[in-house]
């Protein structure tokens, strides 16, 4: 005897925009929501599975058998099974048990569950996102922090590596544990966001949560839905902004996942050119088809809302939009005019940045794309595909090989550090020092660099100096702002005790430093996506591997002086300036805090004299394999002026 009853959440619109590809707000809807039906408490299951002879709830309330809770199929041809099933609470677990067509029995997991147990063949447990939040001072004023013209300097996290008890190595802290210890060292290191490595659950702790199965489920890991609300809450009223890494481009063939979900290709492209991952051994969504658009932009939509994420950083776009991507001739199919864009997934990528956008507009979104893709971070009505960022990829492949380079070396790669500037206003760039760059034999960041201890702490002490200083957001990863020396290791937590020596807590300080220099000098934000904030003084000096450009803000007179000396030796260095303008030392790489050399940036001298196009020159002493800063003195009459003119 079926226990199941009628039941429905959906209108006759809500199914219309389903098969439309136009329903956002699916989470709503599907899965597993606790409801009443005549005065009787219980719940309410609906899944999308259009090729099965038959769906049935499964679960620990009735010993997993397949028999006795039939769900029933909507009329109207949309492929929805729904129904009630009284008495059943919080907590309870649960599987759809699925006939295909061919009469096997597939037992799947909710693809709107909302958690999810831990193990292997985890089923779905009935949750709730219900959480009584704090933080609408933070919402109100999030369009200032994520605005294309405030510092955005993130701080790239994994979850379950970041930090662990020394008592216990092996267990993963709950998301209110990391709350207390995150917080505390964010404010003090300065970034102004955190983005954390996929929270959605994943299977296989080696795929460092890309791997998804519970697009809906915050990973159960670290604790429930409202634990992970909680950390969010927490950043979110210490004037943190958040970014979830978001994976719409793959997902693992679990048995208990999307993969063949109702015994045909339904959420996969059936296509294995299109349909499977040759990389990662994954399969890819169909773009193509409207309810899985549906499913994944109502995916988006769910972190923001529900969640209150501040942006989502969408993974591997490059292998969405790319057809040839990973794949030899011939193994890959033209577009409809003979090209290798995926025409479907730009169109979904398009659709996806208008709707988050629309809902919320002052979120961000954030492409991790390593090709040339053209207008990514420009309006979908001027063609483009929408997104807010594009981590800028080309600029860290050039910046890490100049600084492996042995010294006398640099002069024939000296121009790796000044191509960026040739595109870097095609796009609105962020530059990532991502986990990607310190695993598979990569080397840490600190055991990239060339020379003796001190020199490669020297090196990387410039290399962010530059990076902070250079135009378009920044991102680091863990353990990159003290010199992690391992490569990083996803079983263990950082190497939290090299703070113990002073060249590892130089380097954090200093990082801490340019976190705040960021955050308070307008000339390095105000301007960081227009050409109007940055110039290039010299940019040629090859034989003593000398850099100097100026940063601009708004005001004539927010300007900075950038100088990165990138040879092991003290130079006296001339460097042409602007008439009127008089400079002081505002940061020093090479400062004995931050375990330098101790040696001073000191003006030694100032002429008026012709000087490669300026009218004026300055010589200054510079320290050794280090970034200066100096900061254009105010300018007292025109401070004086915009005061009487404000009035």
């Amino acid at each position: 005897m079926n226990s199941v009853k009628t039941y429905t959440l959906f209108t006759d619109h809500d199914v219309y925009l389903f098969k439309e590809g136009r329903h956002y707000k699916l989470y709503g809807k599907f899965g597993a929501h606790s409801v009443e039906k005549d005065g009787i408490k219980g719940v309410y299951f609906s899944v999308w599975a259009p090729h099965a002879k038959k769906v049935s709830v499964i679960g620990n309330f009735n010993n997993w058998n397949h028999k006795d809770h039939i769900l029933f199929p909507r009329w109207d041809g949309s492929g929805i099974w729904e129904g009630f099933i009284e008495g059943l609470t919080w907590g309870t677990l649960y599987k759809y048990a699925i006939e295909t067509a061919r009469g096997e029995i597939l037992e799947k997991s909710d693809p709107y569950g909302l958690s999810w147990e831990q193990n292997i063949q985890a089923a779905s447990l009935v949750s709730t996102t219900w959480y009584e939040w704090n933080d609408a001072e933070w919402l109100e004023k999030r369009w200032e922090k994520n605005s294309l013209k405030a510092p955005l300097s993130v701080y790239e996290m994994h979850l379950a590596s970041w930090v662990r008890e020394k008592e216990a190595p092996q267990r993963f802290l709950n998301y209110r544990d990391i709350a207390k210890k995150l917080i505390p060292y964010i404010k003090e290191m300065g970034f102004t966001h955190v983005e954390f490595m996929p929270v959605m659950e994943y299977p296989y702790d080696p795929s460092w949560g890309y791997q998804i199965t519970g697009f809906y489920a915050a990973t159960s890991r670290f604790g429930s839905p409202q634990d992970l609300m909680y950390l969010i809450d927490e950043l979110h009223q210490n004037d943190i902004g958040v970014i979830l890494d978001w994976v719409p481009s793959h997902f693992p063939g679990d048995a208990n996942g999307l993969h063949r979900f109702d015994g045909s290709y339904l959420y996969e492209h059936e296509d294995p050119r299109k349909g499977f991952h040759p990389d990662w051994k994954s399969y890819i969504f169909n773009y193509g088809r409207n309810e899985v658009k549906s499913f994944l932009i109502s995916n988006a939509m769910f972190w923001l809302d529900r969640y209150h994420a501040d942006g989502l950083r969408v993974d591997a776009v490059t292998s969405m939009l790319h057809l040839d991507y990973s794949r030899n001739e011939g193994e890959w199919e033209p577009n409809i005019y003979g090209g290798n864009v995926n025409l479907e997934a730009k169109a979904f990528l398009q659709e996806f940045n208008t709707a988050v956008y629309k809902e919320f507009g002052d979120i961000i979104t954030i492409a991790e794309e390593s090709s040339d893709f053209p207008m990514l971070t420009k309006p979908v009505h001027d063609g483009g595909v929408g997104f807010g960022m594009k981590w800028m990829m080309g600029w860290m492949h050039d910046t890490l090989d100049y600084f492996k380079e042995d010294f006398v070396n640099r002069k024939f790669h000296h121009h790796k550090l000044t191509f960026a500037s040739m595109y870097m206003y095609n796009e609105n760039y962020m530059m990532p020092l991502s986990h990607d760059e310190v695993v598979h034999g990569k080397a840490s960041l600190i055991y990239k660099m060339t020379g003796d201890e001190w020199q490669k702490f020297a090196n990387l002490r410039t290399l962010y100096v530059y990076m902070f200083t250079h135009p378009g957001a920044k991102l680091l990863f863990m353990g990159d702002e003290f010199g992690q020396t391992s490569e990083w290791n996803f079983t263990q937590s950082l190497d939290w005790h090299l703070l113990e020596y002073p060249v590892h807590k130089g380097l954090q300080t200093l990082v801490k430093e340019l976190n705040h220099l960021y955050r308070t000098e307008p000339a390095f934000y105000e301007n960081q996506f227009e050409k109007s904030g940055f110039e290039w003084v010299e940019a040629d000096d090859l034989e003593n591997s000398i850099y100097v450009y100026l940063r601009k803000g708004k005001r004539r007179d927010d300007v900075c002086m950038v100088i990165l000396n990138l040879a092991p030796r003290v130079l006296d260095y001339k460097i042409g300036i602007h008439t009127g303008t008089h400079w002081e030392v505002l940061f020093n790489s090479d400062d004995e805090k931050y375990s330098g050399s101790g040696v001073y940036p000191e003006i030694v001298d100032e002429k008026y004299e012709e000087w490669r196009g300026y009218q004026k020159t300055m010589t200054v002493k510079l320290p050794p394999l280090a970034g200066i800063i100096l900061r254009q003195k105010k300018d007292k009459k025109y401070k004086l002026h915009r005061i009487k003119h404000k009035r």
